[in-house]
């Protein structure tokens, strides 16, 4: 085996990659997601009082609503693009059955739009029947791979995982350090977080890190900024 050969081969192909690489931009999502909703809640709630037990049992509520709302919107999400997914693979399947010659010129149009010629483009249709016709055509057509459909279950669970693991950052920074400190604390905590998942989404993505990184730092900061006002504002009426 060549030096060529061997890279080629060792190489990550398919739609393995890029189907980790969604989950990942997921994972970094959801957690940005925790950090900037919770860090809203408790510092506003910081900025109407600052008993320890009230900011711990709201940063609890507002991780545990957020984690449970995004676990359960990924799993309609993702129950639905299920339930199409085998719907089309369902139609494929009868298509297939009832009128395979024309499936056959399907695949070999596709094939054509992909940039090969016409006898090139019918061998290979030919061949691809052959082996798994249910299979190229999904692929082909559909862009779906058969053994790979989405899975409601992970979705959920790794939204719900993402989700809390970026709202404990600023549950922890507030309700840990001394009250004189809380705020600096968790301010500083969340923007650097936020520095962190924005470089990475953008990384993820192939943007250029230093804007995203700006804007996601800048949203977090307008929002505990707003929330907080709000929370003074309340605290000092009274409310």
């Amino acid at each position: 085996m060549t030096e060529t050969q061997a890279q080629t081969h060792d190489e990550p192909h398919g739609g393995g990659l890029g189907v980790r690489l969604n989950w990942l931009r997921a994972a970094v999502l959801g957690a940005n997601d925790g950090v900037v909703s919770t860090a809203g809640l408790v510092v506003g709630v910081a900025g109407a009082t600052g008993d320890r037990s009230t900011l711990l049992t709201a940063g609890l509520a507002g991780l545990l609503a957020g984690s449970m709302s995004m676990a359960a919107g990924e799993y309609v999400s993702v129950s639905t693009q299920r339930d199409s997914e085998k719907s089309a693979l369902e139609t494929e399947k009868r298509e297939l059955r009832d009128t395979p010659e024309a499936e056959l010129a399907e695949l070999t149009g596709l094939l054509e739009g992909k940039g090969l010629s016409n006898e090139l483009a019918r061998e290979a249709a030919v061949q691809l029947t052959q082996r798994d016709a249910l299979r190229a055509h999904a692929e082909v057509e559909l862009g779906i791979d058969p053994d790979e459909l989405t899975n409601p279950w992970h979705a959920a669970g790794a939204s719900f995982l993402a989700f809390t693991v970026g709202a404990l950052l600023p549950l922890l920074a507030i309700v840990l350090p001394p009250s004189s400190l809380r705020l600096p604390v968790t301010v500083l905590s969340v923007l650097a977080a936020l520095a962190a998942t924005g470089w990475w989404s953008a990384r993820l993505g192939a943007a250029p890190a230093g804007r995203a990184v700006l804007r996601n730092m800048a949203g977090g900061a307008v929002a505990m900024a707003v929330t907080y006002g709000a929370g003074a504002l309340l605290g000092a009426a009274g409310v």
